[in-house]
């Protein structure tokens, strides 16, 4: 009866906690975590620095093959072809292209740029503009 009623305590006790009632505090779950923390913090870090180590090696076999077969780097690429174009655009009579065209939105500017091209609109094809 004694081991009953022990365990029927126990039981009672759990179902406590289950219900939302107070849970005894472990005294060293604080430390408990931080070392828990720690030690994730620790295997994450030497997780990486094995990655680091392998695509270490992984970048030492690409640049042989890349030396081999003389390829070059995507990054090396991109370089080459920029500088081409700069060097292309030196020569060249006219400027590179901008991204949005200077005056794009703005009315004021729109409207000196139909002034200057009725300029240039010969006398009778001005006439035919004005009867309308």
């Amino acid at each position: 009866k004694l081991e009953v009623s022990r365990g029927a305590m126990g039981a009672t006790k759990d179902m406590g906690k289950m219900l939302g009632g107070e849970e005894e505090k472990d005294p060293d779950a604080q430390k408990k975590e931080e070392e828990r923390q720690e030690a994730l913090r620790q295997q994450e870090e030497e997780r990486k620095a094995k990655y680091a180590k392998m695509e270490a090696e992984r970048e030492n076999i690409r640049q042989g093959i890349r030396d081999k077969y003389g390829i070059k780097k995507k990054e090396e690429k991109e370089a080459e072809a920029a500088a081409a174009m700069e060097q292309a655009s030196e020569g060249s009579l006219t400027r590179p292209k901008k991204a949005v065209p200077t005056g794009c939105g703005d009315e004021e500017e729109e409207e000196s740029i139909v002034d200057t091209v009725m300029k240039f609109i010969p006398a009778p094809l001005m006439d035919m503009f004005n009867k309308k």
